[in-house]
């Protein structure tokens, strides 16, 4: 019969006019014709009063098939009823009849040439085919179920329960040791043949309770010419782990289905068999089962041979096949002169990050851990979704879907809130930003897109960013075929959506120095050459002296803040010079403010030193496919905030090359012990200091600094501060010493100052 698309059936039927029963059978019979439980709900959604979100998937899953199905033909009939007539041209469709798509038809039947196989000649080695077999199929440790006896019925000859008690293992060293077939696997009739199952047994018995994995089925077909069933096998690339002749009139095809479980194994045999129906081969229903018997290869069968024709044949796994059995029907656009667009070019999208991305493109953001890619990718959802720049670059303004995969639904949120107060903005377009909580639901990103073009569809997203891709990955990363199968996800979304798809990815292991921006992603280059813009994140390595500038600022800043909210027109009493310079300004402060004012600056002049240790610098290289290449861009990683080096001080800093990892560590190590000294040495200066004040500028003794710094910490909390003997051996590292007489510090003369430079 003539193919008809369902889906224009169902335009004429009205599911808000349907029995419960009739809905039912509906969806009963679009998924017996091979389509989607989304094209169900697509369609029963114009039921408004009825519909529930997610009930069609449900009752979806219980749709397992009867000896008296629900078809195509049930939709015909109720179209037919609501004023649907065929097109002309066709028949009359009769209740039986089968209705179905072009998806899976890969062999024209018409044209297919039939590939002859050669039966072995005197030289056949019957046990190389079945130790060939044996190792393509099984572990060694595996059970194997096999039939040497039979019985007959109706002139058939018909196997009996037969063996499920040896390992391959065990074959396979019998096999080894004899020439003769029999030693391993018993006598058989010749006239019968033998059978092997092609799944592992648990030892307890031969049915499909019994089945262990369930990696394998059959496909086989008697009424085809057998040059054409290889044909038609070959064309179809089923991954076919063994091909046996029966010594009859078919092909045994042992094909790879990698199923988890019996509810997924019925259903990808299912899928194969319509698959393979569609393409002309009729298949025995039987052969659906796991624990089925297949002809087994090395022995003889009414004076022909039982052999295998051939091992790994076709795609290499199931999820391969599937991809590319899904992507045959050919929806590809014709190739078109550029002579008949040269005078009406096509507008380009418009830019979504001004000079970096444009709508509908995609980007990867790469960088090391700790690098704050996700706080990086939440900075830019709140710029697209305000309107404003993110970095340098100025975003366009508009709806933008954050899928987090990774933090709990309370993390994320406080992280979106954190962000918009560390950068100083006032929430105006909240409702431009959903966020989609996948933690612990994560799907395979195949499985991912559709589910989230589904629910995106008529959301008007002009940005979709997804953190992180690593919960998504199918397939091995290293791989490049199947990494550019999984980056096309990516481009589904774009397409259909009409939007960016922004996503990160980590970076290999070892330093990233010596490396390009194009090499530094971990996996496959398919990640950094895919995308249509590589941001890339480097750390950079900073110096002392670099922080101790930036500790100077931090104070600095953090006395004209005070300073401002205190007095007006301070800055009058003090030069430019001396508003850069923590030693002066802080004389300044001493001498401006009361106590109690003083130690509360010095507390937070000792917070903001702190908030700079944390500090950490990165760059950002770019390459990208619409635009120019721009400069390398520095900033700070200012925790949760990224803020650009506006000033300059990062620029000549060069990432360092290769380092071995013995050395990165020990510069590690030494980074640690620098940033807790200094932490100890701003601790003991603050102590110094405040007693100072409080005492008309005299030095406390050693036991009145200790007197002052467990004051301090208990005023803060801290349970933790110096012994009055730690302070006695501490004395020349903080650059003090006593005097002799007065018991009372003095600074060391290599030391003076007040240690806040």
């Amino acid at each position: 019969m003539g193919q008809t698309d369902l889906l224009e059936l169902l335009e004429y039927i009205d599911p808000a006019a349907l029995e419960y029963q009739d809905w039912v059978n509906i969806g009963m019979a679009l998924k017996h014709e091979g389509y989607s439980a989304a094209d169900w709900e697509s369609w029963s959604r114009r039921d408004t009063a009825r519909y529930h979100h997610g009930e069609c998937a449900r009752k979806w899953g219980s749709f397992n098939g009867s000896g008296t199905p629900v078809t195509g033909g049930t939709i015909v009939q109720m179209a037919m009823e609501h004023g649907w007539r065929p097109k002309g041209g066709g028949h009359e469709l009769e209740w039986e009849d089968t209705i179905s798509r072009d998806e899976g038809v890969v062999v024209d039947r018409n044209w297919i040439e039939g590939r002859e196989i050669a039966e072995p000649g005197e030289g056949w080695d019957p046990r190389k085919d079945l130790i060939t077999y044996l190792e393509t199929l099984f572990e060694a440790s595996e059970t194997v179920g096999y039939v040497t006896h039979s019985f007959e019925k109706d002139g058939k000859h018909m196997p009996t329960k037969g063996v499920y008690d040896k390992t391959a293992g065990q074959l396979l060293r019998e096999l080894y040791k004899y020439e003769d077939i029999g030693y391993a696997v018993g006598d058989y009739n010749e006239e019968a043949g033998a059978w092997i199952r092609f799944n592992p047994l648990d030892g307890k018995g031969v049915k499909n309770e019994n089945v262990t994995e369930f990696r394998y089925t059959l496909v086989e077909s008697d009424d085809m010419e057998i040059e054409k069933q290889n044909a038609v096998i070959r064309e179809l690339e089923l991954p076919v782990a063994c091909l046996v002749h029966s010594g009859g009139r078919s092909l045994h095809a042992v094909v790879r289905v990698d199923a988890a479980d019996y509810r997924e194994y019925r259903n990808r045999v299912d899928y194969l068999y319509k698959v393979c129906e569609k393409n002309g081969i009729k298949i025995d229903t039987q052969n659906r089962n796991p624990s089925r018997l297949s002809r087994m290869p090395g022995v003889m069968r009414n004076g022909r041979k039982q052999f295998l024709v051939d091992t790994n044949i076709g795609k290499s796994s199931w999820n391969e096949w599937y991809e590319w059995i899904e992507s045959v029907t050919d929806d590809l656009p014709e190739p078109e002169s550029l002579s008949s667009v040269w005078d009406g070019l096509p507008e380009l999208s418009p830019c979504l990050i001004e000079g970096v991305l444009r709508k509908g493109h995609k980007m990867l953001i790469a960088g090391p851990s700790k690098a704050g890619k996700s706080f990086l990718q939440i900075e830019l959802c709140i710029a697209i979704a305000e309107g404003r720049d993110w970095l340098k670059w100025h975003c366009a303004q508009g709806k933008v879907l954050y899928v987090n995969l990774e933090l709990d639904r309370a993390s994320c949120l406080h992280r979106f809130k954190d962000v918009y107060t560390a950068l100083g903005w006032k929430p105006e377009h909240l409702g431009n930003i959903d966020i989609w909580n996948l933690r612990g639901k994560s799907v395979p990103m195949d499985k991912l897109a559709p589910k989230l073009i589904r629910r995106a569809a008529k959301k008007d997203y002009i940005a979709v960013i997804i953190d992180p891709i690593y919960k998504v990955i199918t397939g091995d990363e290293n791989s490049a075929d199947q990494m550019a199968a999984f980056c096309n996800q990516f481009d589904k979304v774009c397409t259909e959506l009409g939007c960016a798809v922004i996503y990160c990815h980590h970076h290999s292991k070892g330093s990233q120095g010596g490396k390009k921006s194009m090499d530094r992603a971990s996996g496959s280059g398919v990640f950094a050459r895919d995308p249509d813009a590589l941001l890339d994140l480097i750390e950079l390595e900073t110096t002392e002296a670099l922080m101790k500038q930036e500790k100077n600022k931090a104070v600095c800043a953090a006395c004209r803040n005070y300073l401002d909210r205190h007095f007006s027109g301070w800055e009058d009493d003090v030069s430019l010079d001396d508003m850069m310079s923590s030693v002066q300004i802080l004389e300044y402060c001493r001498k401006k403010l009361s106590a109690a004012q003083f130690t509360d600056l010095n507390a937070l002049c000792f917070a903001a030193a702190e908030r700079v240790t944390a500090l950490t610098a990165w760059r950002i290289d770019g390459t990208l496919r619409e635009f120019p290449k721009f400069e390398p861009v520095n900033l700070w990683f200012d925790y949760p905030i990224h803020r650009m080096d506006d000033v300059g001080v990062l620029k000549d800093i060069q990432p360092d090359a290769e380092k071995p990892v013995w050395q990165r560590g020990k510069e590690a190590r030494k980074k640690q012990g620098e940033a807790q000294r200094n932490s100890k040495q701003a601790k003991y200066n603050m102590a110094i200091e405040n007693f100072r004040f409080e005492h008309d500028n005299v030095y406390p003794t050693v036991k009145e600094l200790y007197e002052r710094m467990k004051s301090d910490a208990e005023a803060v909390g801290e349970e933790k501060y110096p012994a009055e003997k730690t302070i006695w051996n501490s004395l020349k590292k903080i650059g003090y010493t006593t005097d002799k007489e007065t018991k009372r510090l003095i600074p060391l003369p290599e030391k003076t100052g007040s240690g806040n430079e």
